[in-house]
């Protein structure tokens, strides 16, 4: 994947914070293998768990990696422009595709339309001028009753010969196999070449083997496939010997412990549990005791092999470690030719094979390699591949109707975000359904495989992640239980009440009810309300709790006091002398508070009333304001790019989700438009009387309290206060005798 460089002239428009190219018309899905890959909006996708037809996707991923990059998309639209007149077709995502689309004057296009038309003739559809996948699938189903369909796949049927049946079910057995068009299991010419091929190779090894030196004839075999089996057990028991004699002290702790040898809850001791003690009792340098002292579970394997190799042991009763390893190097040469069994030729199969080419004896392979039969069923085969619908032509047909119906639609999600921005029309391709919990509906919900791998890169996204366990059963009565897990962003409300173990319901887009449960929550900020009153939530729980823990304590102190009381003989007497300290206390500290309260209220009342709003304004600010600029921070931060890398995405850019698209991800509980509504609770007492009484007592305050401050001039601007104040100051001039002033001035 290289960088590219053109002079086509795409159109971009910027959506969520990056450029994406516009889709507008064929030129443009025509010229993809020109868009430099960095203005893809993604790299590569999962080839699963997308909202997006399997068999578009299974087609795209050629190598079976599950994985969907951009040289996939861009060979299959190089692949659709060497079979098609023009591509305008895709961006109406018809399920049918015109004959008349089809391109003709080129090899490829003219065997599709010739295949085309064999599959509708073959439905009783001569006249009809466009092709679907239901009609492949009707032709599929009338040459399941057909030998010859166009697969190359030949089952063991009974409309060929018996010997040929034969054949074809050893081929099955040793080779696998493949379903053929009509469901049945077959071989095909691939299958049939390779298993000529593993006969060939099996006959050369087994000359071989025949060949071969075999100290003891024809129980060769069988005491090589024992020495195997008990290889490791044998040498296990000598090692043991050997450390016993080496550090006497640890003999003990080499033998069996009886807090190993424990019976199941049925009674019975567990053969896997024996299997993996000590073949024998260890002593230092003991040779192993072949008439008592085995582990049961090994007994009857060593005294088969001792008895093969009877003739090699120095000792009837025992086996001494160096008659073992005499026995094997006895048995070496015989074990090189052994291990030396070529394996299976390679092929593709579908269908596992169920035994080794040994199961068919040496008799029937040579009988197999002698005859006509592979001869007979490559004729067979390859008559059925010249159908007039051959199986790779169906094939082509097939990923032609797919790709015309569902490839726009991967374009408008991978090439460009197209589906996830338009809100009206589509979801995303990797939104899986939509979850209704707290009186919301978050549609940004995306299936997880593992939560622990998946909070490590969602975390970065700056969204409210909520991972929820959804369970249902099919049928939904005593049905199979299904299990799936998503991650659900929460962009619109609170969090008030969203915490893990919360009950949840998430509907997947096929319509089906899943019954979800938070188990884990990534706690962000989900919108700018929340920020403006969540620090009076918090004040006012860190309130409630010290109100709790102060009621609490003083509840335990007076049941402390009075059990202590009923105790004691002599009950303690009240001491009013004792408690004037406390009650003192009591009162300076109501004291403080009232003249705090009378402080404030004089400032206030040392304002004129137009200010005072702006000081509850202040007050506001100064709690509310850093919560919401971080929020408002955050939000703009929120992307969904991290969120996608976690799914396997590939993304180029962050992808932003902003305040508008978050109310759009995430619906709150709305009563519908032409909708009336009571606001009387029958479960609610009436107490619209009280309501009236305290609220005409309080117009009734508010109005004296203003008249008093206007009658004491506190409404006065301060020059008018001022002018008065010194006018109504007193003046001492001195008087004389005659009543006129004295002038004092010199």
């Amino acid at each position: 994947m290289a960088n590219t460089t053109t002079t086509y002239p795409w159109q971009f428009q910027r959506i969520g914070g990056i450029d994406q190219v516009i889709l507008r018309n064929a030129q443009d899905i025509m010229h993809l293998d020109e868009l430099d890959p960095k203005l893809w909006v993604a790299l590569s996708c999962p080839a699963s768990g997308l909202e997006l037809d399997a068999k578009t996707l299974s087609l795209l991923d050629s190598n079976n990696d599950d994985r969907i990059r951009i040289p996939d998309i861009v060979d299959a639209v190089k692949w659709l422009k060497t079979r098609l007149i023009k591509l305008d077709s895709l961006i109406e995502c018809a399920s049918e595709l015109p004959l008349a689309a089809i391109d003709s004057t080129t090899e490829n296009g003219s065997r599709l339309l010739a295949t085309a038309k064999a599959i509708l003739a073959n439905i009783g559809k001569n006249d009809q001028n466009f092709v679907s996948v239901d009609d492949l699938n009707a032709s599929t189903l009338v040459n399941s009753s057909n030998l010859f369909n166009g697969d190359g796949i030949v089952p063991p049927t009974n409309k060929i010969a018996n010997d040929l049946q034969d054949f074809i079910k050893d081929a099955l057995s040793v080779m696998g196999g493949v379903k053929d068009a009509s469901g049945l299991d077959g071989i095909d010419n691939k299958i049939a070449s390779a298993f000529k091929q593993s006969l060939e190779e099996w006959v050369k090894w087994h000359k071989n083997v025949s060949s071969a030196t075999t100290p003891l004839a024809n129980d060769t075999e069988e005491a090589w496939q024992l020495v195997l089996q008990l290889k490791d057990k044998i040498n296990d028991y000598f090692l043991r010997t050997e450390l016993a004699s080496y550090a006497p002290q640890a003999e003990k702790s080499l033998n069996v412990d009886e807090k190993y040898i424990v019976p199941m809850d049925n009674g019975l001791l567990a053969d896997s549990a024996l299997a993996e003690l000590p073949l024998s009792k260890v002593e230092a340098n003991a040779d192993l005791n072949l008439t008592s002292g085995l582990n049961p579970i090994w007994r009857d394997k060593v005294l088969r092999l001792m008895s093969l190799v009877k003739p090699f042991l120095s000792s009837q009763n025992a086996l001494s470690q160096t008659d073992w390893i005499h026995i094997q190097k006895m048995l070496t040469p015989y074990s090189t030719v052994v291990a030396s069994k070529p394996a299976l030729t390679k092929v593709d199969t579908t269908i596992a094979p169920k035994i080794t080419i040994d199961k068919l004896g040496e008799a029937k392979i040579d009988q197999l390699l002698n005859s006509d039969l592979f001869e007979r069923f490559a004729e067979l085969a390859d008559k059925d591949s010249k159908t007039p619908a051959a199986a790779s032509d169906i094939a082509d047909v097939e990923k032609l109707v797919v790709f015309h119906r569902h490839l726009y639609r991967l374009l408008m999600n991978f090439v460009s975000f197209h589906d996830f921005f338009d809100l009206d029309t589509r979801t995303a391709a990797f939104q899986t359904g939509r979850l209704f919990i707290d009186g919301r509906c978050c549609t940004l919900c995306i299936p997880v495989a593992d939560i622990a791998k998946h909070t490590t890169l969602a975390n970065y996204s700056e969204l409210f992640l909520m991972y929820c366990e959804c369970t249902r059963k099919t049928p939904p009565i005593n049905g199979t239980q299904q299990k799936q897990t998503i991650v659900a962003a929460m962009t619109a409300g609170d969090a008030d009440f969203l915490l893990d173990g919360r009950n949840g319901v998430f509907v997947d887009n096929k319509g089906n009810d899943w019954d979800a449960k938070v188990v884990k929550i990534i706690s962000k900020p989900i919108s700018i309300s929340q920020a403006i009153w969540d620090p009076y939530k918090r004040i006012g729980r860190f309130i409630t709790e010290q109100i709790n823990k102060w009621a609490t304590s003083k509840d335990s102190a007076i049941i402390n006091s009075a059990t202590q009381t009923t105790q004691t003989a002599d009950p303690v007497k009240f001491d009013i002398g004792k408690s004037m300290g406390i009650f003192a206390a009591i009162g300076l500290a109501l004291g403080a508070l009232g003249t705090a309260i009378a402080s404030i209220a004089s400032s206030l009342f040392q304002l004129y009333w137009w200010q005072l709003p702006f000081v509850f304004l202040g007050i506001f600010l100064i709690i509310s304001g850093p919560s919401v600029i971080l929020a408002w921070i955050k939000l703009r931060q929120r992307t969904l790019g991290p969120l996608l890398e976690a799914s396997g995405w590939a993304i180029n850019g962050k992808i932003k989700i902003n305040l508008f698209l978050g109310t759009q991800l995430t619906s709150k509980a709305e009563l519908p438009k032409n909708a009336s509504r009571s606001l009387i609770d029958p479960m609610k007492k009436n107490r619209y009387k009280y309501y009236l009484a305290f609220f005409i007592a309080l117009m009734i305050g508010i109005a004296a309290a203003s008249g008093w401050l206007w009658y004491d001039g506190y409404f006065d601007s301060p020059a008018q206060s001022t002018s008065a104040t010194v006018q109504q100051a007193p003046v001492d001039t001195p008087i004389a005798e005659g009543g006129s002033p004295i002038n004092t001035t010199k």
